[in-house]
C-alpha cells in the first residue's frame, strides 16, 4: 500500500508543469515585467474586438516594446522584437493587420499563433491573464 501511494504521489509531482509555457529565446534578453491595461479607456478600447492590437513600452520591459492582440477568444502578447535576429536597428517587427514583419530577412509573423513559416523561433510570447475589462500582462 506504501508502495503504491508513493507511485501515485510520485506520478503527481512529476505531471507538474508550467503549461508548457517556455519563451526562451537566444536573440532576445528576458526582462521582468508586468503592467495593466484597462480595455474601458480610450487608448486601449480597440483591444475590446477582435483581431486588433496595440503596442505598448513598459518601463521595465523590452525596448522593442509588447504587442497585445485580440485573437477572439483569449489575448495574445509577444515581444516586439524579431525572434531570428540579433538586436539591431532592423530588429523591430512591424504590424499590418493581423501580422508582425521582421524588416531584416522579411518574415511575416502570426499574430494569432506567433508563427512564421521556415523560422526556428516564434515570437517571444508573454503571459496574460484577464480580469474583467483589465489585461495584466507579465513575464
Amino acid at each position: 500500500m506504501r508502495k503504491l501511494l508513493f507511485l501515485l504521489v510520485l506520478t503527481l509531482i512529476v505531471s507538474c508543469d508550467d503549461n508548457g509555457f517556455n519563451n526562451r529565446n537566444p536573440y532576445l534578453p528576458n526582462y521582468n515585467f508586468s503592467f495593466d491595461i484597462n480595455t474601458n479607456l480610450p487608448a486601449y478600447s480597440n483591444l475590446q474586438f477582435a483581431s486588433n492590437y496595440i503596442k505598448i513600452y513598459p518601463s521595465n520591459g523590452p525596448s522593442s516594446g509588447v504587442i497585445v492582440f485580440n485573437t477572439g477568444s483569449a489575448y495574445n502578447a509577444f515581444d516586439g522584437g524579431c525572434p531570428n535576429q540579433d538586436l539591431s536597428s532592423c530588429s523591430i517587427l512591424t504590424l499590418s493587420g493581423i501580422n508582425a514583419t521582421c524588416p531584416c530577412d522579411d518574415a511575416s509573423y502570426s499574430l494569432f499563433t506567433g508563427q512564421a513559416a521556415g523560422k526556428k523561433y516564434p515570437l517571444k510570447q508573454y503571459r496574460v491573464e484577464i480580469n474583467g475589462q483589465n489585461i495584466r500582462v507579465y513575464n
